[in-house]
C-alpha cells in the first residue's frame, strides 16, 4: 500500500515547482524524506499544471510514475469524451491513472475501473473519493479477463496500450494490447456502446475496416497537434459513418463533421492561381481526410489534389485551421526567390506537396527559423511549384 509520510508531504508542497533533477541530487540533505516518492509527486504536479489544470490545486491527489502520466489523456480530451457517452453503468477496462475514468464517471450512476497494475489501482482508490467520485469501484484485474466474466453494462471504455514488447510505439490495432478487433464481438455483447481510444498515428481507413461496428469517429487535436482517435462502436454497422474533427486551442473549440461518402461526392474546385487568402486545415481534418468536403462547405479552391491548402478572395474567419494573408509568391527560381524573399531574415516554413524538405529549402533560401512571416512551399493544380509568403490573419 502506498504511504506518504507527513514529512514527505510537506517537502512536496514546499518544493512543488523545483527542478526534480536537481532535487534528486540533494537527497542526502533530506534523510527523513522519501525522495523517490517526493520526486514522482512533484513531477506529477508539474505535468498536471498543464495537462490536468483542475487538479493542480488539489494537494491530496497522488500521481503515478512518468510513463503512466505520459500516456494518460489530458483534461481537455477527457472532458470531450465525457460529452459523447452517458448512461447508468460504465466499465473502464484499461483504467491507468484514471483521468478518462474520472471525467466519464460524471455521466454514469455506477462505474467500474479495471486495472492490472496494483500501484495504479491504489492511486485510483485514493484519488477518486477526493474528487467526489465515490460511485467508482476499483478492480485490480486484467481487463480482458474481467470482460469475459462481467455482467452487461451500458458502456465500455477501452484504451489499449500502444507500446510493443520492445518498448516501441505501436500504431496498428493488431499491435496494441489488447487487440480490440479480436474483442469487438465480445465487447458488444457486454455493452450497448463501446468507446475505443486509439493512437492518432493509426490509419483511419484500416481502423474502420477492422472495427466493423463503428458508428462514430472523433479525431481530437489540441493546439493543432493530433492527440486521439476515438471510435464509438454500436450494435449495428453504419454505412455512412460521421467523422467529427475537433481542434482545441486558446481561441476555443473548432469542429467540422463530414462522412466518407460525403467526401467522395463533394464538389471540389481546383485552381491554377492564388487568391488573397491561404487556408491550412487543422491536424484533425488532415487526419480525417476532409479535403473535398472543406472546399464544398466553405466555397474555397484547393490548390492541388495532394497539396491540402486552399485559397479564396473573401476572408473566411471561422475556417477550421490557420488563415493567412498572401503577401507575395514566386517560383523555385533562384532569382525570383531573391527578389521575393531576399529582404526576409526569419520565417516559418511549411512543405505541402513539394519536392524538397524544410531543411533543404531553408538552406536554399537562407531563412532562419521564427518571426511573423510564413513561407508555404507547395504545388498548384497545373503542377507549378510555388513559394508563398504569408502573414497570419
Amino acid at each position: 500500500m502506498i504511504q506518504i509520510s507527513q514529512v514527505t508531504q510537506v517537502f512536496i508542497r514546499e518544493h512543488q515547482t523545483d527542478d526534480v533533477r536537481a532535487l534528486a541530487l540533494q537527497a542526502k540533505k533530506y534523510p527523513d524524506v522519501d525522495m523517490p516518492t517526493a520526486i514522482t509527486q512533484i513531477a506529477g504536479r508539474q505535468v498536471a499544471t498543464e495537462k490536468i489544470p483542475s487538479w493542480k490545486k488539489i494537494e491530496d491527489i497522488w500521481y503515478p510514475k512518468h510513463l503512466s502520466l505520459e500516456q494518460c489523456s489530458s483534461e481537455t480530451t477527457a472532458r470531450y469524451k465525457a460529452r459523447l457517452i452517458q448512461g447508468e453503468s460504465l466499465v473502464d477496462l484499461t483504467g491507468g491513472f484514471g483521468i478518462d475514468c474520472s471525467f466519464l464517471a460524471t455521466r454514469f450512476r455506477s462505474v467500474i475501473y479495471v486495472e492490472r497494475q496494483e500501484g495504479l489501482c491504489e492511486i485510483a482508490a485514493h484519488n477518486f473519493p477526493i474528487l467526489g467520485l465515490d460511485h467508482i469501484s476499483i478492480k485490480n484485474e486484467d481487463g480482458v479477463a474481467y470482460l469475459k466474466t462481467m455482467l452487461p453494462v451500458d458502456c465500455i471504455f477501452i484504451d489499449p496500450a500502444r507500446r510493443n514488447e520492445h518498448g516501441g510505439k505501436s500504431v496498428a490495432i493488431s499491435d496494441c494490447e489488447p487487440n480490440v478487433a479480436e474483442l469487438e464481438e465480445l465487447l458488444l455483447k457486454k455493452a450497448n456502446k463501446v468507446m475505443v481510444k486509439l493512437s492518432p498515428m493509426l490509419d483511419l481507413s484500416l481502423a474502420l475496416k477492422e472495427l466493423q461496428f463503428t458508428q462514430e469517429v472523433h479525431i481530437i487535436s489540441v493546439n493543432n497537434e493530433c492527440k486521439e482517435l476515438l471510435l464509438i462502436l454500436g450494435q449495428t454497422p453504419s454505412k455512412d459513418i460521421p467523422i467529427h474533427c475537433v481542434n482545441f486551442s486558446t481561441k476555443g473549440e473548432q469542429e467540422f463533421a463530414f462522412s466518407r461518402e460525403q467526401e467522395q461526392y463533394s464538389k471540389c474546385v481546383y485552381t491554377d492561381a492564388l487568391a488573397q487568402y491561404l487556408y491550412e486545415p487543422n491536424a484533425s481534418l488532415l487526419k480525417g481526410g476532409a479535403y473535398k468536403s472543406l472546399s464544398s462547405a466553405y466555397h474555397i479552391s484547393k490548390l492541388h489534389p495532394n497539396s491540402h491548402l486552399y485559397t479564396s478572395d473573401s476572408l473566411i474567419r471561422n475556417f477550421p485551421g490557420r488563415v493567412f494573408h498572401i503577401k507575395k509568391y514566386c517560383s523555385f527560381n533562384k532569382k525570383e526567390i531573391k527578389e521575393t524573399l531576399g529582404n526576409i531574415e526569419k520565417g516559418n516554413i511549411s512543405i505541402r506537396n513539394f519536392p524538397a524538405s524544410v531543411g533543404e529549402l531553408r538552406k536554399r533560401i537562407k531563412l532562419s527559423d521564427g518571426g511573423s512571416d510564413y513561407v508555404f512551399a507547395t504545388t498548384l493544380n497545373n503542377e507549378k511549384k510555388l513559394l508563398i509568403l504569408c502573414e497570419k490573419v
